[in-house]
């Protein structure tokens, strides 16, 4: 792969894969259980420093592996070629599907507030972003990349807007914010609001170690990736800090009913009766900004794994015109689509979410044994060995919560994963020693 994307891209690969939707309808949620302005940015920060946490690990990680892949090429070298492949293969195969094709579906759902659009409609506008984007991935590393910074820029400059117009114009109040710290009356239990608004948080900042994927294109990888990382979490955290407290100057909490009202009545405050369109364009910025993103970033784990032979080799080949994984991209398009034509991807995110977040912390647990291996890093985390420690345990909170509030679907999630073992044992016995001419090092 061509080397080709510096700093401001990898950055802004960060950024606009985390920012989507989810800024709009996320603080609604917090504000009403914490029903305290001070809790709210006590959440806000606890999950932004875990996940700057989890950053600082993944930049030593990929300054020690600069290729694609990411989490992929992090667990095969820290665990072996079957825990590597038990996350490919629950990624490949529902989750990074099921989130395009959720990006997807969320921008024809807000492209629908100026076309009216059929149920048809709906679904033919999603499968053409999914095509549109994929197209443009396919076409070029840096055309997709120059197309995801555009839009993160458009996008960072709407919220700044909105944040600019709730401070600076005569629209909001500051009587909001009062009391500050303590919960208004009609709030939940405030352990139970922090837990869940722990939840919530993290969801918000979900996707910030996909970047790490496309290390293998990044000019100087082993130093660029730990910034771009750390820059791209550190501007997501601001972001939805300075967002959420303009939406609570805008409307009281005591309003607060639903994502979309809050959103929508912050919008009408600001903008007047053209409100809800505006914020509808501003989503509209934001979705597509991160499934433009997602189809960058997602399909280079599939060209490490066919590189590696733990997927089918053709996903591991290039374009020989554009030197892009073209199949790769292609596959998850066609997956994508798949589950947007029979519209159950929602339901399926939601059983691998706890798996996931075991995944990114079990990555995370590997800086210290690949640490101990003794190679070389051209950057080192920041803390250590605390700052590991600290996202890992973090997330083994979340988890606990996650298992508490959905144990059956955390259940059904890791079953589905462990069935990927026996399929990777036939793989790896396809070949007589178990290993590709071309694959990395990495037990089996």
């Amino acid at each position: 792969m061509t080397r080709q994307l510096g700093l401001g891209a990898a950055t802004a690969l960060v950024v606009g894969q985390v920012i989507a939707v989810g800024i709009f309808l996320t603080p609604a949620s917090m504000a009403r259980g914490l029903g305290s302005p001070f809790w709210l940015l006590v959440v806000w920060l606890v999950c932004g420093g875990m996940a700057l946490a989890g950053a600082l690990a993944y930049g030593e990680l990929a300054s020690r592996h600069p290729e694609a892949g990411g989490g992929y090429v992090y667990l095969r070298e820290a665990f072996g070629r079957r825990v590597a492949f038990l996350y490919g293969w629950k990624c490949c195969l529902v989750m990074d599907p099921g989130i395009t094709a959720a990006l997807a579906a969320g921008l024809a759902a807000h492209i629908a507030y100026f076309v009216p659009l059929s149920a048809a409609g709906m679904k033919a506008v999603a499968l053409s972003a999914v095509l549109v984007a994929a197209l443009v991935n396919v076409t070029g590393t840096r055309l997709g990349a120059r197309a995801v910074a555009t839009l993160t820029t458009l996008k960072l400059g709407a919220l700044a807007v909105i944040v600019a117009g709730a401070f600076l114009l005569p629209r909001g109040d500051w009587a909001h914010f009062i009391p500050f710290i303590g919960q208004r009356p009609g709030s939940e239990p405030l352990l139970s609001a922090l837990a869940g608004g722990f939840v919530s948080a993290f969801f918000a900042f979900g996707g910030w170690w996909e970047a790490a994927k496309l290390a293998g294109e990044v000019r100087d990888a082993e130093r660029v990736m730990p910034r771009a990382l750390a820059y791209g979490v550190a501007t997501v955290t601001l972001a939805y800090i300075l967002t959420s407290a303009a939406f609570i100057r805008l409307v009281p909490m005591d309003a607060v009913t639903s994502g979309g009202t809050f959103a929508a009545q912050a919008g009408e405050v600001l903008f007047g009766p053209a409100g809800g369109a505006a914020l509808a364009a501003i989503v509209i910025v934001s979705v597509a900004g991160s499934l433009m993103a997602v189809l960058m970033m997602l399909p280079r784990l599939y060209y490490a794994m066919g590189r590696d032979g733990l997927f089918p080799p053709a996903l591991g080949a290039l374009h020989p015109r554009f030197g892009t994984p073209a199949r790769a991209i292609g596959l998850q398009a066609a997956l994508a689509s798949v589950l947007i034509l029979i519209g159950t991807f929602d339901g399926i995110i939601a059983y691998f979410i706890f798996v996931t977040v075991a995944f990114i912390a079990l990555s995370v647990a590997g800086l210290y044994r690949l640490r101990r291996r003794g190679r070389p890093a051209a950057c080192h985390t920041p803390g250590y060995p605390v700052t590991p420690a600290v996202f890992i345990g973090l997330a083994a909170v979340l988890l606990v919560l996650l298992a508490a509030e959905r144990p059956r679907q955390a259940v059904a999630g890791a079953a589905i994963v462990a069935l990927g073992i026996p399929v990777h044992a036939l793989v790896e016995r396809r070949s007589a020693d178990g290993r590709p001419v071309h694959a990395a090092p990495g037990r089996s």
